[in-house]
């Protein structure tokens, strides 16, 4: 899950914004005049084009749009063969966020930003052509693509009563993003998809960040186990840190933990693991984290789909096996373990459940949604409408997002409408979009179809009913219990926080009541809550959320060791790894 979160309702400010534009002469709405620099590129751009206005200057406009309570501003078209010199209008009849429209916006000094979101054509095997925003290295954020268009802030001032009419040239260009360099512990492999490059009719790569075990070098005649550490788009390994913390560091709050100086913990549990890794006493094996960004999200989500092809095979088939190949791994079901938090665990499980041979353990801590009848706040099987609670007389927004009391700062609409102005087609590069490229079938344009219609929330029970029969962990689970359950047996870990910020925890009880009723076999594994603990709780009843989530690479260790000896066939490698 993406933690960005909006306080406004967008209902009432769309009543708000056409009173607002009624009362207002057409001159007086603003509207804005923009162009490229001919020097960017040569060729005709198609894209989304995005216009950000900030009230104050602590940031450039373009990282000041979020979930927030604190969002600024955001508009947002399509373009479609925009040249150089050419002049694309952004005005009052393009969608914004969190106000309707630019008729929305009151007189008073803004900082301006523009910028041009590139999207790329694909001709798929399927014979379909889609233009979507490719990755290119930084995790589909597209306030920081390289290669993306945008001009500088400039200080505006809309009037009250005078011609609001501005012209902004996008002069700027993203640059490239190094990639990170190889060290004694840490290496960075890639490798072209067969697979994946088939489906998408262009060279697709795959990626990971590998941890070496100590003594790696020194031991050539050890093979390893294989643990796979699933979550967002990692710039490199995170949470590793062969140095102590860095003395002169100014220290930085973190509200989201509300602690002090979360920079310099941050650096000092990196340095703990490090001397736990490296220790004597500790196993030896493999990690690694996946890089498998898509053109419709930071991560595939690791399973098949149709809109974006089969990249649970190609990271099950493909990437894992090469990179056992290259770094010695074992190389077998038993010797693999996989876990995450988030969209990460929704991705331990899921992986776990779809090839059930191919891991022996998943750890899946505050899932996305692995139950459909709470997917969030909705029931996508028995609800009409995703945004609303059904009702003859009321219309009350379902909500998005809440604290650990339960206070309510985002509904379901919210963080759709954002969606909504970064991009349509699914585009946006955010979370509902990434859930249907991932959940829905592919459309007869080529793009996903929606679960609901984006505007208005409501569902398609059509499409419900594809994702449950393909997507929907626990009705897979129980739909296929008398095959998957003998594979399944003592590989389930789920945790979640009771009051987890995104209503995570709904789902998980839904789950585990099949899981615990299940016989022939019992499942055998773990499901387990953090009392009043929000989004991401991961297991750990003795420390705060802001420290467990550092510990991951260790935390679930003792119970993968335990499941080893449990589990591994006779005359498996017990020993060279442990070294």
């Amino acid at each position: 899950m993406l933690t960005r979160w909006l306080l406004l309702c967008l209902f009432p400010l769309t009543v708000l914004a056409t009173s607002f534009a009624a009362a207002q002469p057409a001159e007086e709405i603003p509207r804005f005049s923009i162009q490229f620099s001919g020097d960017l590129a040569s060729d005709a751009q198609d894209g989304r084009l995005l216009l950000m206005l900030a009230t104050h200057d602590g940031s450039e406009p373009r990282f000041l749009v979020s979930n927030g309570l604190n969002t600024q501003l955001i508009f947002g078209r399509n373009v479609s063969d925009m040249t150089g010199g050419e002049s694309v209008v952004i005005d009052d009849s393009h969608i914004g966020f969190p106000l309707a429209d630019l008729s929305a916006v009151a007189p008073g000094t803004y900082y301006v930003q523009a910028l041009l979101n590139r999207y790329k054509e694909f001709n798929l095997s399927n014979g379909k052509t889609v233009s979507l925003p490719p990755d290119r290295g930084e995790g589909q954020r597209w306030n920081r693509k390289p290669g993306n268009f945008y001009s500088e802030p400039v200080q505006i001032e809309i009037s009250e009563a005078g011609i609001n009419q501005f012209e902004i040239v996008m002069d700027q260009v993203i640059p490239e993003i190094d990639p990170p360099a190889d060290t004694e512990y840490i290496k960075h492999i890639k490798m072209r998809s067969d697979l994946l490059s088939e489906f998408w009719g262009t060279d697709v790569y795959l990626g990971a960040h590998v941890l070496l075990p100590e003594g790696f070098d020194e031991n050539p005649q050890a093979s390893y186990p294989l643990m796979v550490f699933h979550g967002h788009f990692p710039s490199d390994f995170g949470g590793f840190r062969t140095e102590p913390p860095e003395a002169d560091l100014e220290p930085v709050y973190s509200a989201r933990f509300d602690l002090e100086g979360y920079n310099l913990i941050e650096q000092q549990e990196a340095y703990d693991f490090y001397q736990t890794w490296v220790s004597e006493d500790f196993p030896r094996f493999l990690i690694i984290e996946v890089q498998h960004p898509t053109p419709y999200y930071d991560d595939s989500y690791a399973v098949n789909s149709a809109s974006q092809g089969p990249y649970g095979d190609a990271i099950t088939y493909e990437l894992i096996p090469y990179i056992e190949e290259q770094f010695r791994g074992i190389g077998e079901g038993w010797a693999r373990f996989t876990y995450g938090g988030s969209t990460g665990g929704w991705e331990a499980m899921a992986v776990q459940t779809f090839y059930p041979d191919e891991y022996n353990g998943a750890f899946a801590a505050c899932p996305d949604p692995i139950d459909f009848r709470a997917y969030m706040t909705i029931n996508i099987y028995e609800d009409d409408n995703a945004y609303y609670y059904d009702s003859q007389f009321q219309k009350i927004p379902r909500p998005a997002h809440r604290d650990y009391l339960g206070h309510v700062d985002a509904s379901q609409y919210d963080y759709n409408r954002l969606e909504a102005v970064l991009g349509d087609k699914n585009r946006s590069g955010q979370q509902y979009d990434i859930w249907e490229a991932t959940f829905s079938p592919m459309g007869d344009d080529g793009y996903p179809v929606r679960l609901w219609d984006k505007e208005t929330g409501v569902i398609n029970k059509e499409v419900a009913e594809y994702w449950r029969e393909n997507y929907d962990l626990r009705y897979i689970l129980e739909r296929d219990w008398s095959i998957l359950g003998p594979k399944l047996e003592g590989k389930l870990h789920i945790y979640v926080g009771d009051m987890d910020n995104y209503y995570l925890n709904n789902a998980v009880y839904l789950t585990e009541a099949f899981l615990e009723s299940t016989t022939n076999p019992f499942y055998g594994g773990v499901v387990d809550y953090g009392d009043r603990a929000e989004h991401c709780w991961n297991g750990d009843h003795d420390n705060a959320n802001g420290i467990s989530r550092l510990r991951y690479n260790s935390m679930y260790v003792p119970r993968i060791l335990e499941r080893i000896e449990q589990t591994a066939p006779a005359g498996a490698d017990l020993s060279s790894w442990r070294h």
